[in-house]
């Protein structure tokens, strides 16, 4: 029988499950998909159904371990999970999800166990006294979801087999337990009513995006699995990826349904989606752009832009485009950092232009050196650096006049038109120097891009108004008079980590695409900004109200890490890069895990030592040991990375320096500065130095009197890069410091029993 056409897919939370498995079952489980697809009848399969299911069959993945499966039609199965050959006749569970239309799977023996496991130790038994104290009645246990019926937990979509296990949950523990091996949006919902949501803002802010756009027969297999809710499909050199790297993050072909609403629907104009770290922003992004390629006409140009703040996110962002869609959708898509891109349209413009790009401490150094020559020692540099960065030149002014009229909003300080005057001759003087040095700073170079886009979209506009002056004809010698046939650069622009965006390039981006439906897609999270530039997107001609979204669940980061790293970020309130506050309320995870731990030692050097000893006593431990490329070390400091390393070698641990550009090796411990980390992720994070006077520095608690606006920005960069520091953990967080910890350390690190090492 020619079984060629067999189709083969793995249900999510089976992926989980598989890669728990010992390393000689993933390599036979790996032969196992291939084999059951050329032939799932081959003898040595063994696959037979199971007694009293019509639906329900299990094959042979090796002498101990049994995948099981559900045939949907003749050539069509689903694994739903692999268990040990004792285990297969478990109570098992699977059905449609009446909400969703997806399949769900569940064993409720291993979640019973689960639950049954994490009860609370009964109290130890009292000894017994000659009179018996006088019986009291026990407190009556506080069930966790007795304030919802079972048709209102169906109704959210919780998976109806669950629900007399759910009835009798009383800890979070015990609620963590089930999440572990229920289906996800079972999981979501539990854990959003037990966070305190209520019921309509389940509903509507879990439930219906995923829900089923068309009646749900629960019957219909077939009509299930073609539903992306839960199923994912497997290909061999995916699966083998997947399988040896433990992550099958990256290969996964499905977006979450409340994901693919936001890749597949038209805008009217600039959207934005925000969202914590894990949500899958960068995901959302990547497939935004498949989508719009998808719409092309036929076409070898680059119509789709691809861009972010830095080349190593540039690099990542262009291999998994190409994971994604391979050559064929790589050769319709430009990527590139967003220097990069302004850089090369200021030399298409000046061939000439042979300066030297200096970066902003580079910048601030040179700023030192004029007012030292000037002998102006009543102006702060960096203060100067970021009047002339973000008002000057994030505004593209032009003249002094302009400057008097320039808006300053976030910048505190109020400064009247004398010391305006003063601060505009610094400027121009500075520029001077930089020219007289060969130099530029990145903040000139997208400055010049911006206002050469700029210009080039006037002419454009320009050509259409006299076009539409002759109705409809094109004016040839004007057309001729701007070298060519003038058109916009692309016809859709997709931005990833929005944030960290400096004004000039937002006026750059915008003056690239014409303005209509679909034309800038951003994505980002500013409490994840690092770097200085606070924009307001609407007073730089991208209006965005309307047209934002925001993801709240986490794919990467456990919920313990989750809750510890909330509380680094304190109080401090966040803009929405329009004007108006965003919030992470809402945000969680369905994964769970340790407790983030805090270490406190007396000086640097102990510090060291005690982030060495932890590895060590990782690698020790035959259950804990990892491959070191997983395990990353943060610092405040360049010169505290140097001094790392050493002790680490010392104790015997290779390490790799994480650079601008991203890994220096290939094998070791990662160890950079926390700007190093943004876009990154790891099994274990180890954040070291994390001490009052380094996070944050003692300049900025100097600020505090001085200027308290400057002050205040500063505070919210040091929280927001300890937060993305914390959060790039998928597995374990520790904290390392010496003497008084950072003041944005809360209890939930300082606490810790291992803080008092």
């Amino acid at each position: 029988m020619n079984t060629s056409g067999v189709t083969l897919r793995l249900l999510d939370k089976a992926d989980k499950e598989i890669l728990k498995l010992p390393r000689t079952v993933k390599g036979a489980f790996f032969d196992f998909q291939h084999k059951f697809r050329s032939n799932p009848h081959t003898t040595g399969l063994k696959l037979q159904q199971l007694k009293g299911d019509s639906r329900l069959w299990s094959a042979r993945v090796n002498d101990e371990y049994r995948a099981l499966l559900l045939r949907l039609a003749d050539d069509d199965w689903l694994i739903v999970s692999v268990k040990h050959r004792k285990d297969v006749y478990n109570r098992l569970s699977y059905g449609v999800n009446q909400v969703t239309g997806g399949i769900e799977y569940v064993d409720l023996e291993v979640v019973e166990d689960s639950v049954l496991r994490r009860f609370p130790a009964p109290p130890a038994q009292a000894p017994t006294a000659t009179e018996p104290p006088a019986p009291t009645l026990p407190e009556p246990t506080r069930l966790l979801f007795a304030d919802w019926s079972d048709q209102q937990l169906s109704d959210l979509g919780v998976a109806e087999p669950l629900l007399p296990v759910i009835r009798t949950l009383a800890t979070e523990d015990q609620l963590l337990g089930l999440v572990e091996y229920a289906p996800q949006l079972t999981g979501e919902v539990l854990l959003a009513l037990f966070d305190g949501a209520s019921y309509d803002d389940v509903l509507d802010q879990v439930t219906r995006p995923v829900a089923a756009t068309e009646p749900v027969d629960p019957h219909d297999f077939e009509a299930a699995a073609q539903r992306p809710a839960t199923v994912v499909t497997t290909t061999d050199d995916a699966l083998r990826d997947a399988l040896e790297s433990g992550d099958f993050g990256r290969w996964k072909v499905f977006l979450h349904p409340t994901q693919a609403r936001l890749v597949e629907r038209r805008y009217n104009g600039p959207a934005r989606v925000g969202g914590g770290p894990g949500t899958g922003k960068t995901i959302v992004a990547l497939h935004r752009v498949r989508h719009l390629v998808r719409q092309l006409p036929p076409g070898r140009d680059k119509p789709v832009l691809l861009t972010t703040y830095n080349k190593n996110l540039a690099a990542d962002l262009r291999s998994r485009l190409l994971e994604l869609g391979g050559e064929e959708l790589l050769s319709r898509v430009e990527v590139s950092h967003v220097d990069q891109l302004a850089l090369r349209i200021v030399r298409e413009a000046e061939p000439g232009n042979g300066k030297q790009a200096i970066d902003d401490s580079q910048a601030v150094r040179e700023w030192r050196g004029l007012l030292d020559e000037l002998g102006a020692d009543d102006w702060d540099p960096e203060f100067l650096h970021d009047e002339w960065t973000q008002v000057i030149l994030g505004q593209a002014v032009g003249t002094r006049t302009d400057y008097f009229r320039a808006r300053r909003a976030g910048r505190g300080r109020n400064i009247g038109r004398g010391e305006r005057a003063e601060i505009w001759q610094l400027a121009e003087r500075f520029a001077q120097r930089l020219d007289r040095l060969g130099r530029q700073t990145w903040d000139q170079v997208a400055e010049r891009a911006a206002r050469l886009e700029m210009g080039r979209e006037q002419r454009i506009q320009s050509i259409a108004r006299q076009r539409e002056e002759t109705d409809g004809l094109d004016n040839i010698h004007l057309q001729d008079g701007s070298g060519g046939w003038l058109r916009h650069r692309y016809r859709h622009i997709v931005v990833d980590e929005a944030q960290d965006l400096r004004p000039a390039h937002w006026k750059m981006l915008r003056a690239m695409a014409p303005r209509g439906a679909d034309d800038l897609f951003l994505v980002g999270d500013t409490h994840q900004r690092i770097y200085k530039n606070q924009v307001t997107l609407g007073s730089l001609g991208i209006n965005i109200r309307g047209r934002s979204s925001k993801l709240s669940l986490s794919y990467r980061t456990t919920r313990q890490i989750l809750r510890s790293a909330l509380g680094v970020l304190g109080e401090t309130k966040y803009d929405d890069l329009d004007g108006t506050e965003e919030t992470l309320a809402g945000y969680r995870s369905v994964l769970s895990g340790g407790r983030p731990a805090g270490h406190a030692f007396p000086d640097w050097a102990t510090e060291r030592e005690g982030v060495a000893a932890l590895i060590n006593e990782w690698d020790a431990d035959t259950d804990m040991a990892i491959a070191h490329e997983q395990i990353a070390i943060c610092v405040p400091t360049n010169q505290m990375a140097a001094e790392m390393a050493y002790t680490l070698k010392l104790r015997g641990i290779e390490s790799v320096e994480i650079r601008a550009d991203g890994p220096h090796g290939s094998a070791g411990v990662h160890i950079g500065t926390m700007f190093r980390f943004k876009g990154l992720e790891y099994q274990r994070m180890l954040i070291a130095g994390v001490t009052d006077g380094l996070v944050p520095r003692e300049t900025v608690n100097r600020l505090r009197d001085r200027d308290p606006a400057r002050y205040r920005h500063e505070i919210q960069r040091g929280r927001s890069l300890l937060f993305v520091a914390a959060t790039r953990a998928r597995d374990s967080v520790d904290i390392f410091w010496h003497g008084k910890p950072s003041p944005f350390l809360d209890d939930s690190w300082v606490d810790t029993p291992e803080s008092a090492s």
